[in-house]
């Protein structure tokens, strides 16, 4: 079977649990990929709810190094789905925003899957496109694209409408690594080993902006390494105003969305991925050591444009933007041509 859903215990179960303090999901394989979700609460017509006590919980998707992916009930630790398909590691894995349960899984198979929770974890598609191992997958905000980096030169753009192939992203020197949409999906950035991050308009394809992690040498003791400042991981600010990259140059940088230059430095070692606390204010890092750090990170009140703008962009594409009848630097400014 693709899937396979486990036994869930009953209401006095689930709040004797309630109250562990800590809590081990045995997965029996190294994990590579997580990925959290909400499950909603069972409608007045569904029979057999996800979870043990037919309320909203949260969900917990698990990419294993055999290529299984395991899906749990965090309250409980109740196992609910195994999904099997990919032929190898399970690298990462990515919810749609929206709460529809689609899940997207991108493997060392050198595709990505696409997993519907809702019908009992059903396989919906394989995609295929990639010749290298599939590192990275980013669903945008907006539900209606998929970005993925396989250690090539470019990114693929899919549409999660029709599960097809939109446009390979063509700019980078050396192999991508990660990538990440804007909140309002109107912005998709890619880091690659070329110690560079670009920035994309996702429905045209244009390069909006490149931003070069140039060294440190007063900060820094650089040996004869060639690739010290390799990018491993970008992602933006839950507002949108800022980026996060760590790089193999020991440093994680913050940069304001208008500048081409960082606005703070940390000093970290051994640095491999970041992530932004959903409100914002925080910063977390994940190493090659074993640790995740957390770092404070710049507090902003997003202006009145920025808000009108972001609100804006969540609901119209970049075409539907320059087909109003408004000025140029207006388009220009709801487009991210000017900052």
């Amino acid at each position: 079977k693709t899937s396979e859903r486990k036994g869930r215990g009953g209401k006095g179960e689930a709040r004797s649990r309630g109250a562990a303090k800590e809590k081990t999901l045995e997965c029996g394989q190294i994990v590579w990929g997580l990925a959290f979700s909400a499950w909603p609460a069972a409608g007045a017509g569904e029979t057999e709810p996800a979870c043990a006590v037919a309320l909203p919980c949260l969900i917990l998707a698990t990419g294993l190094n055999d290529g299984q992916i395991k899906v749990w009930e965090v309250q409980t630790g109740h196992l609910l789905f195994s999904l099997l398909g990919h032929q190898d590691v399970v690298r990462d894995l990515s919810f749609a925003p929206n709460g529809s349960l689609i899940l997207v899984s991108a493997s060392r198979d050198k595709t990505l899957r696409v997993w519907d929770l809702s019908r009992d974890g059903r396989q919906v598609q394989v995609l295929s496109g990639h010749v290298q191992w599939v590192y990275c997958c980013s669903i945008s905000p907006d539900c209606s694209m998929l970005c993925s980096a396989a250690g090539e030169k470019s990114a693929l753009l899919w549409s999660m409408r029709s599960y097809t192939l939109i446009r390979r992203l063509e700019g980078h020197q050396s192999s991508v690594v990660s990538c990440d949409f804007s909140p309002d999906s109107a912005l998709l950035v890619t880091a690659s080993y070329d110690a560079c991050v670009i920035m994309w308009d996702p429905y045209t394809g244009e390069q909006l902006r490149t931003l070069r992690h140039v060294p440190l040498h007063s900060a820094l003791d650089y040996s004869s390494e060639v690739h010290t400042s390799s990018l491993r991981s970008v992602c933006f600010s839950p507002e949108g105003l800022y980026l996060a990259t760590v790089a193999d140059d020991r440093l994680l940088r913050i940069w304001a969305l208008e500048l081409r230059s960082p606005v703070a430095f940390a000093p970290m070692t051994n640095g491999l991925c970041c992530m932004y606390f959903p409100h914002g204010g925080f910063i977390a890092t994940g190493t090659r050591d074993g640790h995740v750090q957390f770092w404070t990170a710049p507090r902003v009140l997003s202006s009145l444009k920025h808000l009108c703008r972001k609100a804006l962009r969540t609901f119209l594409t970049t075409y539907q933007v320059l087909a109003l009848p408004i000025p140029r630097k207006l388009k220009e400014f709801l487009t991210y041509r000017t900052f």
